[in-house]
């Protein structure tokens, strides 16, 4: 018999060929983006979610909000209970498609400090989320 000693695979491997479309999690909830900050912290809190994905009228996200975000909001000085999560938001984005490779939408996230990110598909409608383990 001949001992074999086994090389735990490196969580960063094959970064460059898998895809996000193999690492994202279901959507989970998604909001107008007309609500107020306290509709959707109520909306987070009864869901169990620690984010919300923002879509328009139309269904096309437009974002993603998490509760450390929307609370700091609330507390804020310049919160007011008409405030709509479209304000908080800002800019579109950002996003990243299902056939992005891991390794940039890591990168991204990484630099932009971001919890999670919305995955859009080609016609802007949310597919999943992303999360980065912690």
């Amino acid at each position: 018999m001949t001992l074999v000693q086994m090389q735990p695979r490196s969580t960063n491997a094959n970064l460059q060929t898998r895809t996000v479309d193999e690492e994202m999690a279901a959507a989970g909830p998604q909001v107008c983006d007309d609500m107020t900050v306290e509709v959707a912290l109520a909306v987070m809190t009864s869901a169990h979610a620690g984010h919300l994905l923002v879509c328009d009228p139309d269904g096309l996200c437009t974002g993603l909000v998490t509760q450390a975000q929307l609370t700091a909001v609330r507390d804020s000085t310049a919160y007011t209970d008409q405030l709509r999560l479209r304000t908080v938001l800002g800019d579109r984005g950002p996003f990243t498609s299902p056939m992005t490779a891991m390794a940039e939408a890591e990168h991204t996230m990484r630099h932009r400090r971001l919890e999670a990110l919305p995955v859009v598909d080609e016609h802007g409608s949310a597919v999943g989320i992303l999360a980065l383990a912690r």
